[in-house]
């Protein structure tokens, strides 16, 4: 999705009924490949596609969701619809968003021939995950997702802070990334990722995924994330400010907070001091702090920041 051309936003939607979900017909290998065949489609490196081929995966993911009956799920990238016809299996409503032209013509028309009875409860949002700000009602409580490798964080990012109503997510993506976005306070690829993450949600690996259920088969594992939305740490910070204080402190992350938050507050001194006023040890390094910690930073550099005087009234000239 980064580097690409966002695209209109365009929907198929018809309607919001609400029968008994239909257990679908699933994509195997061969139905994948005819597929991508008839459409004149070759998985591209650019858009990050790795299309799952195998049924068994894809219940898997189905299941490690925890979807309830009455849910909305938002997809991202449901390429050839192989985790769409899953998810609407189990699922009231699945809206997917596809930013390729050829792959998001298609899929209704897939879902139509392998779930008859779906289109009422399918949207289809052809747009940039990276962009949209907006989806068909009702508002989703769901992300499930096959994350391209490329942009997997960005736009999982993106979704949580624009979606509120989100209250669970799983996605599959880059087995480092899970490690990293899983990663908890202390270990050796805790970073921004793990901290931003969990400004939304409480985040576990919930597996992880070999190479040779998707066509082309990647160079790397895969992974599953789970995420259970929460409130954000109580701060008069906003999250843009908490968001730069983790930025900073992981820019530099070899060095102490007093020095890799410098240049963020002004000057090393200037760090201590907001630091000691948080109750954060300035020796410290930033894959030690839990998000509740650069929350009390940031909302400690408020009471640093200086005041402006008030103006005094001068006396009339004489």
């Amino acid at each position: 999705m980064a580097g690409v051309r966002p695209l209109p936003v365009q929907l198929s939607d018809g309607g919001g009924g609400r029968p008994a979900p239909q257990q679908p017909a699933l994509l195997g290998p061969a139905e994948v490949r005819a597929l991508a065949e008839r459409l004149g489609v070759r998985p591209t490196k650019q858009l990050g596609q790795n299309f799952v081929i195998d049924p068994n995966t894809i219940r898997r993911i189905v299941r490690a969701a925890r979807l309830r009956p009455d849910d909305t799920v938002v997809e991202i990238g449901p390429g050839l619809g192989s985790l769409t016809l899953g998810l609407l299996g189990a699922a009231r409503r699945v809206v997917a968003v596809e930013i390729d032209p050829v792959l998001a013509a298609a899929l209704p028309e897939t879902i139509a021939e392998r779930i008859p009875d779906a289109a009422r409860r399918f949207a289809l949002v052809r747009a940039d995950a990276l962009r949209i700000t907006g989806l068909p009602a009702p508002a989703p409580t769901a992300l499930v997702a096959n994350l391209p490798y490329n942009v997997a964080v960005p736009v999982l990012l993106h979704m949580l802070e624009h979606f509120p109503s989100l209250e669970r997510a799983l996605v599959m993506v880059q087995a480092e990334v899970a490690d990293r976005l899983a990663a908890e306070p202390g270990g050796r690829v805790y970073g921004v990722p793990s901290v931003k993450a969990r400004w939304y949600a409480s985040v576990r690996r919930a597996g992880s995924i070999g190479k040779n259920v998707f066509w082309p088969a990647p160079h790397v594992e895969s992974g599953l994330v789970a995420l259970e939305r929460r409130e954000p740490p109580t701060t008069r910070a906003s999250r843009k400010e908490v968001f730069a204080v983790v930025d900073a402190a992981f820019a530099q992350r070899r060095k102490t907070l007093r020095a890799a938050l410098a240049g963020w507050a002004g000057s090393a001194p200037r760090a201590e001091e907001i630091l000691r006023r948080a109750g954060v040890d300035p020796a410290a390094r930033g894959e030690a702090l839990a998000v509740d910690q650069y929350a009390a930073i940031a909302e400690a550099a408020h009471a640093d920041a200086p005041q402006s005087e008030p103006e005094q009234e001068q006396e009339p000239t004489p």
